[in-house]
């Protein structure tokens, strides 16, 4: 079979390029590997710039629809400070024209969503699959298997959105870049979480753990914890869920203790922080999106943002060419060679100053927080996380910047 377009990947980012582009008319092919999405533990969180991307492709309606949440307002707790003092300083995040804050969403719910709306719009979405080979270059095609049966597909460009260990990555010979990791990082989703302001995240550190917050609506929430890499099995066992949640008993954040009493529901995974990213995440016959071309440290939680910004790019430049064009991916990978690097430099800040522990380290956030009040430039890649890295002037992306907001006074 010939089709404009085949996309191995119908997780949010394959699947929302399907529906965006064949709602455009081209025929596509969507490859899907799960029969059923399963809960990776991330994936829910979309910032105030990414819920715009969404916008710009048509898709916000959709998703909101669907149950999506717009949190509100930011907190940042620590134990140098009162939390009293803390909650008085809450952030609005409706940083945007137009968005209220952050959209949340469940994973398996938003995969199953976009998934639906590509048939809706006429893709050819397939799942289970089995990928058997992936040929680019002048005559790209793809062969697999479904329900049984061993096919062959062709089409001008394969989009490779299937994560982190793409097929059509390594088929393109396109090299993967990753810095080293510095801490664990672990998410579960919680239940029965009650008494809490469903519109407000938060963050803090307290001793050896750094915890973040994202309510998903009603008494769901969504909680990561940061710990350092020696630590590895701190949350190891049978009875790792509930050690996982006393972990967020802190003096610091007394609304902790809503989290901590709640209810797993959902599986307790790890996974290493760090940053991964390609020179060029194209190649003759192949683009891709989403965390094959790369991703940002999941402390940031800007996976999705960074994916819908990359489905709108692409889908720009493939409505341009039009279907069995000559598209030029020049543009798109420029400009995400740029965000990506001020995303891991946002993404180091952070995690130096929330996911490291000890005195040296607590002096730091200390000072931190102390200087920011007076000046709010110290704390301008937050910004960047929020309201997208372009938003922020590039002098905040630099040594001379990394080293003023790390100083210990």
């Amino acid at each position: 079979m010939k089709y404009d377009l085949i996309i191995v990947g119908g997780g949010i980012g394959g699947s929302a390029l399907a529906a965006v582009m064949a709602k455009a008319g081209w025929s596509v092919l969507l490859l899907e590997k799960q029969a059923q999405y399963e809960d990776r533990v991330r994936g829910e969180w979309i910032a105030p710039w990414g819920v715009a991307e969404t916008k710009r492709v048509g898709l916000y309606d959709l998703l909101k629809g669907a149950g999506g949440h717009h949190i509100t307002s930011h907190v940042t707790y620590d134990e140098s400070l009162p939390p009293e003092l803390c909650e008085q300083a809450a952030v609005p995040l409706g940083l945007l024209p137009d968005i209220a804050g952050p959209l949340c969403i469940g994973h398996p719910h938003h995969c199953e969503t976009l998934f639906g709306e590509a048939v809706r719009a006429g893709a050819t979405a397939l799942r289970p699959v089995v990928i058997e080979s992936v040929t680019l270059g002048a005559a790209p095609g793809v062969t697999y298997t479904h329900e049984g049966a061993s096919h062959t597909a062709s089409a001008p460009l394969i989009v490779g959105a299937e994560g982190r260990q793409s097929e059509v990555r390594s088929a393109a010979g396109i090299g993967l870049h990753q810095d080293k990791p510095h801490h664990w990082f672990a998410g579960l989703l919680v239940d029965n979480v009650k008494g809490i302001d469903d519109t407000r995240q938060s963050i803090g550190t307290e001793r050896n753990f750094g915890f973040l917050a994202f309510p998903q609506g009603g008494t769901k929430v969504r909680v990561y914890g940061g710990y350092a890499l020696e630590d590895k099995r701190r949350f190891a066992g049978e009875d790792r869920e509930q050690r996982f949640l006393e972990a967020f008993r802190f003096d610091s954040v007394p609304a902790n203790e809503a989290i901590a009493a709640g209810t797993p529901v959902g599986p307790l995974f790890a996974y290493f922080n760090n940053d991964s990213w390609t020179d060029e995440p194209f190649a003759q016959g192949a683009v891709l999106i989403g965390d094959a071309a790369g991703w940002n440290d999941p402390i940031n939680g800007l996976g999705l943002s960074i994916t819908y910004r990359d489905v709108r790019m692409v889908s720009d430049i493939l409505k341009a060419a039009g279907p069995g064009g000559n598209p030029d991916f020049a543009p798109y990978a420029e400009e995400r060679a740029e965000r990506m690097r001020r995303l891991r430099f946002a993404g180091q800040l952070q995690a130096a100053l929330d996911m490291e522990f000890g005195e040296t380290a607590r002096a730091r956030r200390h000072a931190y927080h102390h200087r920011r009040l007076n000046d709010p430039t110290i704390g301008m890649h937050g910004v960047a996380v929020l309201a997208g890295p372009e938003m922020v002037p590039p002098e905040f992306f630099t040594e001379d910047h990394r080293q003023r907001v790390l100083e210990a006074g």
